[in-house]
């Protein structure tokens, strides 16, 4: 493997970097997709309606949660999940200077 030298990087890029990795998996975006609808649940319910193991989710959650995309809170033995709105703000301010730089060239063909 090689070394991807991050160190060469701002602290925004690989930020970002970070973020498009833990939404680059469909049973991520499944997840995020669950968490927009329900606004908050627990592993449990996750579970039940993705078709991975308890121990598979809990590592998407665990990649989700790291990256700042979710937040968690324990409650006894189990663990409440719900959207992190601050990591998607990042996510949202990168797509929106994309659009914007295309909607600038949209009749400037290269």
């Amino acid at each position: 493997m090689g070394i991807t030298k991050t160190e060469h990087f701002t602290d925004e890029q690989n930020e970002l970097a970070i973020l498009a990795k833990a939404i680059g998996h469909p049973a991520r975006i499944a997840i995020i997709e669950y968490l927009l609808k329900m606004d908050s649940c627990i592993c449990g319910d996750i579970v039940n309606i993705l078709p991975l193991a308890q121990p598979t989710v809990s590592q998407h959650l665990k990649e989700l949660k790291n990256a700042g995309l979710i937040k968690g809170n324990v409650e006894g033995n189990t663990a409440c999940y719900c959207i992190n709105e601050a990591g998607f703000e990042k996510i949202k301010d990168f797509f929106q200077l994309i659009s914007s730089y295309i909607d600038k060239k949209k009749n400037n063909c290269c």
